[in-house]
């Protein structure tokens, strides 16, 4: 096993826990929640949860990301010229703008949660879980290098 090994597989994993945190709120918890708890005992726990799962995000889920991720690219030689280029290129530049796109959409989640918008609170929980399963896909189609 290499060091690149390593910082390859830290990048997964942290992926693997956001996105399989949003899937497991959203396909497992809250519908438990919803069946199990009134609206006045839900919404304080959903808040709740929500507010560390962001703050997992924020101390633990970007710095990863963002560090391996750049040191990932780094060491197979990625420039801003070649992120034009057909292939890894190309695959790595829709996966880099559909990240940020997940990470305002989430962001947004998070400021109309705290603002009493549900509606477009859940639109951008719906909008930062696509966008992450598509970020998964993009990652699983980056041609091997």
């Amino acid at each position: 096993m290499t060091w690149w090994s390593v910082v390859r597989f830290l990048h997964v994993l942290s992926a693997a826990l956001w996105v399989g945190g949003q899937l497991t709120v959203s396909l497992v918890v809250l519908p438990a929640a919803r069946r199990l708890l009134g609206a006045g005992r839900r919404a304080p726990r959903a808040r709740g949860g929500g507010r560390r799962f962001g703050v997992f995000t924020g101390a633990v889920f970007l710095p990863v990301q963002l560090g391996t991720g750049v040191a990932i690219a780094w060491h197979k030689g990625v420039t801003w010229a070649s992120l034009a280029e057909p292939g890894y290129g190309r695959v790595l530049a829709a996966k880099l703008g559909l990240f940020c796109a997940v990470m305002a959409a989430a962001g947004l989640h998070g400021w109309a949660t705290g603002r009493g918008r549900p509606a477009f609170a859940r639109a951008m929980a719906v909008a930062s879980l696509v966008g992450s399963v598509g970020i998964v896909l993009l990652a699983a189609a980056l041609p091997a290098t």
